[in-house]
């Protein structure tokens, strides 16, 4: 049984409205980007009145959104078996790569979301120039990759994990290391050594600097190559998550 998109959509639209229907979800959610930027940025810049260093970290804090919203979306599977619905759509008449996918794609949508919300409300604290049509197009298209490849990652882990308290301790010590060791807010030109080597091997730096180039019009690498290596990391999460899925355990 092959992926079908009607099928999809409806485990996307299930998603979808689990997000929307938490009016107190998206609101709390743009805390903790918010404080980053407003307060860490603020204050940092104001460390260094010769730099913008809230519009340097902007394209960072969007990443942050995609990172915590994304792979922690995976905690609905654990709910949903521990709840039985889990049970009802794996017995559904639908692969469990559609599942996935479905899945995948709504909780990216959440992530989404959130990002833009985020990406706005930074141009307006930071001041930064809005990016033109094209770049915003660009923009979209690297949190779709971005963000579906931690979903993705976030359903690997949930297909393995039983208890939810277990895999928010796991995913923490996950996302904290992939956020802090990357490019999201420090320059990889002035980061030590150890720090520079384990940011270039970090999937979530090369993300990051694609959007830096797409917003501010300079990165570390070049688009193409951000683009390539976040393409490359979706489909390794994936896989790795069909694979897991379907093996996991009622």
């Amino acid at each position: 049984m092959g992926i079908e998109p009607s099928k999809v959509y409806a485990v996307w639209l299930r998603e979808v409205k689990r997000y929307l229907n938490s009016k107190s979800r998206i609101v709390g959610s743009l805390g903790m980007p918010l404080l980053f930027l407003v307060a860490l940025g603020g204050g940092l810049s104001a460390m260094m009145p010769e730099s913008n260093y809230q519009g340097f970290i902007l394209p960072g804090i969007i990443g942050m959104t995609l990172l915590f919203t994304s792979v922690f979306s995976g905690v609905s599977i654990i709910w949903d078996r521990e709840f039985g619905f889990l049970k009802e759509m794996l017995a559904a008449p639908a692969s469990r790569e559609t599942i996935v996918i479905g899945r995948t794609l709504g909780g990216a949508t959440t992530a989404i979301i959130q990002a833009l919300l985020i990406m706005v409300l930074g141009i307006i604290f930071t001041g930064i120039a809005v990016p033109s049509f094209f770049n915003m197009i660009g923009i979209f298209a690297m949190m779709v990759i971005l963000s579906c490849s931690l979903v993705a990652v976030g359903i690997a882990f949930a297909s393995i994990i039983q208890e939810v308290e277990t895999f928010q301790l796991i995913m923490n010590l996950l996302i904290m290391p992939l956020f802090f060791l990357s490019n999201a807010l420090f320059p990889l030109d002035k980061m030590p050594d150890w720090m520079h080597l384990i940011s270039q091997v970090n999937p979530i730096s090369y993300a990051i600097d694609g959007l830096r180039i797409l917003i501010l019009g300079t990165g570390s690498f070049s688009l193409i190559y951000d683009f390539g290596i976040s393409l490359f990391t979706l489909v390794v999460a994936i896989f790795a998550a069909s694979y897991l899925f379907s093996k996991t355990s009622i």
